[in-house]
């Protein structure tokens, strides 16, 4: 070893003791992140090289990508990855991170599914949604995404490449853009009360896109535009199915009734809380 070089399990407790010094949750496993996002490896090659000297490329980028996650950055970001229903996907600026949470709104609309039925997934971001249930659910599903943002439609349909699923992804605010009648709608909404935008964690105040979590000044704004027109685009019978937060299922299902869905119900996440409605269109 040459006077100067590091091997990789030093490069990266160096990059730890840095995350940990500017206060980063979770830093072992984000400096670990790092570094195999630096050095394209997978966890099974790094743990087989954490004796092996990292070249100065790797040094490079390592240190650049740390000081970013140390200036607050979310790593998906930095790694333009984050995992969903155990699959890795692209991220990019711009676009809302997945989270955890809204496996619960995939473990809702599964049972529903048929072979051949057309899904609509509003405000689809990343794509992850509609693109999990056209992997886990029945054969033949149509998909079709919609996003008001630019950048949210290129990263889908990088995600649909990625994934090899056939699915569209087209610019609309909400149902403007769309035509046609659908078996299931889908939609992880804005629903962060304005107010509240401001009181968020630094990394996702100040990193994600705002357009993406504010929800008006009560939270329920998206809702209320997406209940006024959802039942004209649902075939007799149809679905829809939205992630809230996690307080205001009283609320949403509330708006639900009004709007005619029958047996609409609340499903919880793995801490018990309230976190998706799915309900049917009573015609």
């Amino acid at each position: 070893m040459k006077m100067g070089e590091l091997v990789l399990a030093e490069l990266v407790h160096r990059g730890e003791a840095e995350l940990v010094s500017a206060g980063i949750p979770d830093a072992k496993y984000d400096a670990r992140a790092l570094l195999l996002h630096a050095c394209g490896k997978t966890l099974a090659e790094y743990a087989a090289a954490v004796n092996e000297c990292a070249d100065e490329e790797t040094v490079r980028l390592y240190r650049k990508a740390v000081k970013r996650r140390a200036a607050g950055e979310p790593l998906q970001y930095i790694t333009q990855s984050a995992p969903f229903f155990g699959r890795d996907f692209y991220i990019t600026h711009g676009v809302l991170i997945p989270r955890f949470d809204t496996e619960t709104l995939i473990e809702a609309v599964l049972p529903v599914l048929s072979p051949g039925m057309r899904i609509l997934d509003l405000c689809t971001g990343s794509g992850c949604i509609l693109i999990t249930l056209i992997l886990e659910g029945p054969v033949r599903l149509d998909g079709n995404g919609i996003d008001l943002s630019d950048d949210a439609i290129a990263c889908a349909r990088e995600n649909a490449s990625r994934f090899q699923v056939k699915a569209s992804f087209e610019k609309s605010d909400l149902f403007s853009a769309v035509n046609g009648r659908f078996d299931v709608i889908t939609a992880n909404p804005p629903y962060i009360p304005s107010g509240e935008i401001r009181t968020l964690d630094r990394e996702v105040r100040e990193h994600e896109p705002a357009e993406a979590l504010d929800g008006g000044p009560d939270g329920l704004g998206f809702y209320r535009r997406i209940l006024e027109e959802a039942a004209s685009y649902l075939v007799p019978g149809g679905c829809l199915a939205c992630e809230i937060g996690f307080d205001q299922g009283e609320s949403v299902l509330a708006l639900y009734r009004e709007a005619g869905f029958r047996g609409a119900r609340i499903c919880r996440d793995l801490s018990g809380r309230d976190r998706v409605i799915i309900g049917a269109w009573d015609v």
